[in-house]
């Protein structure tokens, strides 16, 4: 039976939030990506994540809460912790910490740490309060497949697999939430960009953040969208730099369009090359050219020193581009 899409009517948000206190699944929006809802403190509702997506046992999930109060009976916070949440949550900032006894072992897939964020996405906050309960909420998507950004890639990817669609509208940021690793206060690290950058959280906790290297991730993440291969098209995909045209059954996609007539095969993240509108259509314009019946698909990478979300957006290609 495929998934009703829901409008978000103020009945809908409390038929939704009933039905996850029950152990179903719901797909709801955030700011960063589509997430696929249930009760975290129900490991039945979270194994049927594990299910409907394809997901790996040892990939964990992040946590969702409305704010600090309601993350600290599930996580051990510590002050860098607590800073971070005062200047970025609600928003696109996941913590890792140690894991509380209530948060279920497969939530963490065994590991002692939760990762854990406040969404900023104003349905999904509305669900948070209306349901009462924690909610784990990876990309709703077919593990390893590009993160969907609206309803209707929801439903191209899990229509027949959950029951429930919040629609939201197009994801506000487009790219999945700076994960940063803080069970050691004083020795921060980013591993995931997001968003949020180094810079960013070097400023308030004022000491060095590193960055967990693409070597060192391992087949037991520490957190969520950290395997090599992640975020992928089914077409192969390349990123490179883009000269004159390409070649015959390639799709081509530029970080801004170009001037005069394009051909069919030819696809742009942003009009005029801003940042954030090459990440909130990322996505979207991945799934376009994914759906094109092209032999390849090449993408032009941003520049490795351009910085903020260029580091985010060059990883999630990067990922995606991966050949393992």
């Amino acid at each position: 039976m495929p998934a009703k899409v829901h409008r978000p009517t103020p009945a809908n948000l409390r038929l939704l939030a009933a039905a996850l206190r029950r152990g179903e699944l719901v797909a709801i929006p955030t700011e960063t990506v589509y997430g696929l809802a249930a009760n975290a403190l129900d490991a039945k509702a979270c194994r049927a994540i594990f299910r409907a997506k394809g997901r790996p046992a040892n990939d964990p999930l992040i946590v969702h809460v409305l704010d600090l109060a309601h993350a600290e009976e599930l996580a051990e916070f510590n002050d860098a912790a607590r800073k971070l949440t005062q200047h970025f949550w609600p928003g696109p900032l996941t913590l890792v910490l140690p894991r509380k006894p209530v948060v279920p072992g497969i939530v963490t897939s065994g590991s002692p740490t939760v990762a854990i964020r406040a969404p900023a996405h104003p349905l999904a906050r509305r669900l948070l309060r209306l349901a009462g309960i924690p909610l784990a909420a990876p990309s709703a998507n077919l593990f390893g497949y590009i993160s969907p950004t609206t309803a209707e890639h929801v439903i191209a990817g899990l229509g027949r697999r959950i029951p429930h669609v919040l629609d939201g509208g197009t994801c506000r940021i487009g790219v999945e939430s700076t994960i940063v690793d803080l069970t050691d206060p004083a020795k921060p690290r980013i591993l995931r960009p997001g968003a949020i950058t180094a810079g960013q959280i070097q400023k308030i906790l004022r000491v060095p953040v590193g960055r967990l290297t693409r070597r060192k991730t391992s087949a037991d993440p520490l957190a969520p969208g950290l395997m090599a291969r992640h975020y992928s098209p089914r077409t192969s995909l390349v990123v490179r730099q883009v000269k004159g045209k390409a070649a015959p059954g390639t799709a081509t996609i530029l970080l801004r369009k170009p001037a005069g007539r394009t051909a069919a095969n030819v696809f742009w993240l942003s009009q005029r090359g801003a940042l954030e509108e090459m990440a909130r259509n990322l996505y979207g314009v991945l799934r376009l050219a994914d759906a094109g019946h092209f032999k390849q698909i090449q993408v032009e990478p941003l520049p490795a020193d351009a910085g903020g979300l260029a580091t985010a957006i060059n990883d999630r290609l990067c990922r995606a581009a991966a050949k393992v």
